[in-house]
């Protein structure tokens, strides 16, 4: 891989003299992030994580970049090749992420809120639809062909949340969303402009998703998730709404836990990630099918 990206870089921006460096690793989950100074401008060139391509459309992920730049809403993009998902885009100096900046800091609840609410609002749709049982199956799917494993009470409680679901959710919305709002893609500029990044799983989805996950990746404490449902709703959520937003956290701990095995299974260091997410899963499961009662708040402290 470090050879076709040098190639890539050498051939973009027709310089035979670079070489791939590695050494200022700016972070990455699903993938990993690298800055290098090119003929005196910096730039962000990304590496696909193990397994990613047969995880993400980048195709797809290059339609949706392309509409989150237009919409202002996304960091510059430089190239992006969708064969091998390697993606160079334009450095925001001096930026940090919201992970580093308070996730629960006021004034960033309410640059994410107008972040989602701009995206979720678009004039222009994006051509694919994330659903999370397709997603599940698919992931299924690969760990299967890696000859891996699932948790022992995995299917059983799968199925119990499904129906949970069927039997809850009664009707869901279509915009375009990101999918993966934690706290680490949304990254502020030195001059306080900010920017949500990384589109890989974008699609059209229900918007509670995105304020879910929101939520459930910064842990967000009872305070500021008030502040944030008020920001993005303009009011309090309904409860077809709030139910939403658990019903999703519940989903996401499910769905990222079996993303992790897929990592985990191709030798990457995730095995831990994938414990922490199920374990919440379950005590969460256990919570939102027990009518107890509980708040949002509540799922976010198990």
């Amino acid at each position: 891989m470090d050879e076709l990206v040098q190639k890539k870089l050498r051939l973009i921006f027709q310089d035979d003299s670079i070489i791939f460096d590695r050494s200022r690793f700016t972070g990455g989950l699903t993938n990993y992030n690298y800055i290098m100074d090119i003929q005196g401008k910096e730039y962000v060139v990304r590496l696909p994580g193990g397994m990613t391509n047969q995880m993400i459309d980048r195709s797809i992920e290059k339609v949706n970049n392309a509409i989150a730049c237009e919409l202002g809403l996304n960091s510059e993009c430089y190239y992006f090749d969708d064969i091998s998902g390697i993606k160079i885009s334009i450095y925001i100096k001096n930026s940090r992420n919201i992970a580093q900046a308070d996730p629960c800091d006021p004034v960033n609840i309410m640059a994410v809120s107008d972040l989602m609410k701009r995206i979720h609002t678009s004039p222009k749709p994006f051509p694919n639809q994330f659903d999370w049982e397709e997603e599940l199956d698919k992931y299924e799917q690969i760990v299967r062909e890696q000859k891996g494993d699932f948790f022992f009470d995995y299917f059983t409680s799968k199925n119990k949340l499904k129906d949970f679901v069927g039997r809850n959710i009664k009707s869901t919305l279509s915009v375009p969303c990101h999918n993966d709002t934690v706290p680490e893609n949304f990254v502020i500029s030195q001059d306080g402009r900010t920017y949500l990044i990384d589109w890989e799983y974008s699609g059209m989805n229900d918007p509670n998703w995105d304020v879910a996950a929101y939520i459930l990746e910064s842990r967000l404490t009872e305070e500021a998730i008030e502040y944030l449902l008020q920001e993005y709703y303009g009011k309090a959520p309904t409860d077809e709404e709030e139910l939403k937003i658990k019903v999703y956290m519940v989903v996401q701990d499910l769905l990222w836990t079996v993303w992790a095995l897929i990592r985990h299974y191709n030798g990457d260091d995730f095995l831990d990630y994938c414990n922490i997410r199920y374990e919440r899963f379950r005590k969460n499961l256990k919570a939102l099918v027990g009518q107890s009662g509980c708040t949002i708040a509540d799922l976010v402290k198990s």
